[in-house]
């Protein structure tokens, strides 16, 4: 089992598939990587050798923001977002939907379960 990024990626599937796990890595970006390093996109990652896993991961690590690093960033901007007390931040800090979609009817994901309110039949 091949260990890049401190992520665990699978043996038996393909490499540029296995890539995708990491996080911050789409199959575009997994599939550069392969070109880059010379690796045939059907190769499995069980027929990989040592050199080609850490020319991948060198690859990774010089040219991609991905796993932790990726994760505090994102939530370091959603906190300054938050401290900024935009628009933006408020609707992060409710919980709402960010991005503009409507609030009446739907954005359960967000929101949550919906709640009854006492008295509202007649």
């Amino acid at each position: 089992m091949a260990r890049i990024a401190g992520v665990n990626i699978p043996t038996n599937k393909r490499v540029v598939i296995a890539l995708t796990y990491i996080h911050g890595i789409g199959s575009r970006s997994a599939r550069d990587i392969c070109e880059k390093v010379n690796i045939p996109p059907e190769r499995r990652v069980n027929q990989l050798s040592d050199s080609e896993v850490i020319q991948i991961r060198e690859g990774i690590d010089h040219e991609f923001v991905v796993e932790g690093d990726l994760r505090r960033e994102v939530a370091m901007n959603i906190k300054r977002l938050m401290d900024l007390g935009c628009y933006r931040g408020l609707r992060h800090r409710r919980g709402l939907p960010v991005r503009g979609q409507r609030t009446h009817t739907n954005a359960r994901t967000r929101k949550g379960p919906a709640r009854a309110i006492a008295g509202k039949k007649k």
